[in-house]
């Protein structure tokens, strides 16, 4: 467990140095790498159904603002 703490460590530390050196498709992969580690961790094991949770959430509150399935005219 603690060696995909330090993957994850050094996968977040990577995407850093590539922002800070404008590197944004570097970037970009080593922040993928840490969050596929971090959700195969037992406490990121629940990331993804919470996301699901969280974005349903906002479309149901988000609905009356936008007409939701009724058309408009």
């Amino acid at each position: 467990m603690g060696t995909i703490g330090v993957l994850i460590f050094f996968a977040v530390v990577g995407a850093v140095i590539c922002a800070k050196s404008r590197s944004a498709g570097g970037a970009v992969v080593f922040s993928l790498i840490a969050l596929g580690l971090f959700i195969s961790t037992p406490a990121g094991a629940g990331l993804p159904g919470m996301l699901t949770d969280f974005m349903s959430s906002v479309s149901q509150a988000s609905e009356p603002l936008t007409g939701g399935s009724e058309a408009v005219g």
